[in-house]
């Protein structure tokens, strides 16, 4: 089962990206439907990418994130390679897409 770092401050963001080559960042809130039918989606998805580290950001309790991240709907799954934004899918997930992006990437790492 995939470990998922749960973030609490806009600090512990840029220190997770900085600690992880491969970072995924799933943004959702408490009341969002598609971010609760989505989150066991994409944790299963990860188990085949070890390498991609998972933390979760609940934007109602990390108001901040959507400036930093300039994000304007959750849910929002942001992946960073070496530091730098690589993907960004949100609200309505394509996850056969998102699997053929990360296979991608992971072939090519």
């Amino acid at each position: 089962m995939i470990n998922v770092q749960e973030i609490t401050s806009v600090n512990e963001i840029d220190t997770f990206i900085q600690n992880n080559r491969l970072s995924m960042l799933y943004v959702s809130q408490e009341d969002c439907n598609v971010c609760h039918a989505i989150y066991p989606k994409l944790k299963n998805l990860l188990n085949n990418y070890p390498e991609i580290k998972l933390a979760h950001i609940d934007a109602s309790q990390v108001e901040a994130v959507a400036g930093k991240l300039l994000i304007f709907t959750v849910p929002m799954i942001i992946l960073f390679f070496d530091q730098k934004e690589y993907l960004r899918e949100g609200r309505f997930v394509q996850f056969e897409q998102l699997e053929a992006q990360l296979e991608q990437l992971y072939n090519a790492v």
